[in-house]
């Protein structure tokens, strides 16, 4: 069984013409993962809304890159079909060339990393107070599946 991965541009997102491929490399991620029958939703957006999500939801006056808000739910579609709905993930495409600037890699590595941090958040994994550095070997669990994930689908494009 697939996933659903329903994407949205947001405030501020403009026009963002990769936007179409997040969900088919979403739904690569999640199979890779071996997560199946999933519903998770990515909004596309800018520093001032990611910002007051982080301002509301974290209270931290700041935007930031990537925010995930889990959800534990299931819910029957009209066809019958059963989704677990995982929750959403925030994207800050204002923010995407500043981290790919500061981590010196192209916008595509970062968006993908992005993407899959939250992915997965929305599945209950935590890095503490650990971050991505560049040149850093990550400690966490979390941090080592994200950078095993890189690897496996680094010659996907999407930017």
């Amino acid at each position: 069984m697939a996933n659903r991965i329903l994407v949205s541009l947001g405030d501020g997102a403009g026009d963002v013409a990769w936007s179409d491929k997040v969900e088919p490399f979403m739904q690569k991620v999640m199979d890779a993962m071996d997560w199946n029958g999933e519903e998770i939703s990515v909004l596309l957006c800018g520093d001032a809304f990611i910002q007051e999500l982080n301002r509301n939801y974290r209270n931290i006056d700041a935007p930031t890159d990537v925010l995930s808000f889990e959800s534990d739910g299931v819910y029957e579609d009209d066809d019958g079909t059963e989704w677990q709905t995982m929750g959403d993930i925030a994207l800050s495409v204002e923010t995407l060339p500043k981290n790919a600037e500061y981590f010196n890699v192209p916008e595509n590595e970062e968006l993908k990393r992005l993407l899959i941090h939250g992915l997965l958040h929305l599945h209950g994994m935590d890095h503490g107070e650990e971050h991505v550095e560049a040149g850093v070997e990550p400690t966490c669990e979390m941090l080592k599946i994200q950078a095993d994930l890189m690897k496996r689908f680094s010659d996907d494009v999407l930017v």
